[in-house]
């Protein structure tokens, strides 16, 4: 009995020693836990999501695909015509005709869903295009810049053709579905009538290609030219625009008015564009290579460049460059104006929150 009381009474101060550093740690968990209140406060939220989309490299890869959007939906005609001009080739020729009366054949005779045949999937693959591109720019330049903002012609170059091959590479698929989309429901001879009726949507097409023209080789089919022009595309723009944006700038100005914006995006569009067309050919006729009715058959870049020009001479290699020309001002212009306007507004928020 003696034990057993002796033992009962050593056993409870151990219990009150416990309890007392089980009470310590939980005042000290408490004191680190912030308030129910706080945690569920929608300003702070709102405040925390501010600061979030106003970093910069966050803020232009937002900015990047609300403009690609705006600048496709404004030239979708354009566009889908400059894609008929350029699959036409020898013995192809329901779209030999001016920019205006193609553009009339596509209305009369697939009314206003003609016109934006493939902008849907154009913009579903130009959001996230033109996201990359710009949001990998602003990551890739931070590591060239001489000093924050300042870089050479020379690395403006080669940050913007790194930018441009990663979008490419990362949207690629969506690209060639876009020129089939484009394609399929036009009145070219070879198509067939029955084919224009039965137009299968954009999922379709991929799961198509995937199954019967070989796998996701097909879906990449014609990559090669079209990193080989984007590139050197995407730099001269980038390149371009930022000269001509910075000689637009006023003495003592940080940035030139939007009709300035503008011309400064309309100029470098037009430039980098014109200098890099052929592969913009090569790359629609290497994206139809394997299409039923329309493929070419093409071997390699060099085959095909030794057709076109034996078959359709030089002028083969610039089909489109017209309508192309023609819609490459209001969509660069549109995109360069949408994206610094929706960047300078992003990052402002932070600035609001400061």
């Amino acid at each position: 009995m003696a034990l057993s009381a002796n033992t009962s009474a050593n056993a409870a101060p151990s219990a009150s020693v416990g309890d007392s550093r089980e009470w310590l740690n939980c005042s000290k968990l408490t004191s680190t836990v912030k308030p129910l209140s706080t945690l569920s406060n929608p300003k702070t939220s709102l405040t925390q999501l501010r600061q979030t989309v106003s970093r910069p490299v966050f803020a232009a890869f937002l900015a990047g695909g609300v403009a690609g959007a705006v600048s496709r939906t404004v030239v979708s005609p354009l566009e889908r015509l400059k894609i008929l001009y350029q699959v036409q080739s020898k013995g192809r020729e329901e779209y030999k005709m001016s920019v205006g009366k193609g553009l009339a054949k596509m209305w009369r005779e697939e009314g206003w869903r003609g016109l934006m045949r493939g902008n849907g999937t154009n913009c579903i693959r130009i959001v996230p295009y033109s996201a990359v591109q710009f949001g990998s720019y602003n990551f890739y330049k931070k590591f060239v810049e001489t000093s924050p903002g300042e870089m050479t012609p020379l690395r403006r170059l080669l940050c913007g053709g790194a930018a441009g091959i990663t979008s490419v590479v990362c949207t690629y698929p969506l690209d060639i579905v876009r020129t089939r989309l484009s394609i399929q429901s036009a009145s070219f001879a070879v198509l067939g009538e029955a084919a224009r009726r039965q137009l299968p949507g954009m999922w379709a097409t991929l799961v198509g290609m995937y199954k019967t023209e070989g796998g996701v080789l097909a879906l990449y089919r014609g990559i090669v030219p079209t990193v080989a022009g984007v590139a050197p595309y995407v730099g001269l723009n980038f390149m371009t625009y930022e000269a001509v944006r910075k000689y637009f700038t006023p003495e003592g100005d940080k940035n030139p008015s939007a009709p300035r914006k503008l011309l400064a995006g309309a100029t470098s569009g037009a430039v980098a564009q014109t200098c890099t067309y052929p592969f913009d050919v090569l790359r629609r006729r290497f994206q139809i290579n394997t299409m039923s009715g329309m493929g070419y058959k093409y071997k390699s870049i060099w085959d095909a460049v030794s057709i076109i020009v034996a078959e359709e001479g030089i002028r083969g290699m610039y089909k489109g460059l017209i309508p192309n020309l023609l819609k490459v001002a209001p969509s660069m212009a549109s995109s360069w104006l949408s994206f610094e306007i929706t960047r300078d507004f992003l990052v402002g928020l932070g600035s609001e929150d400061a």
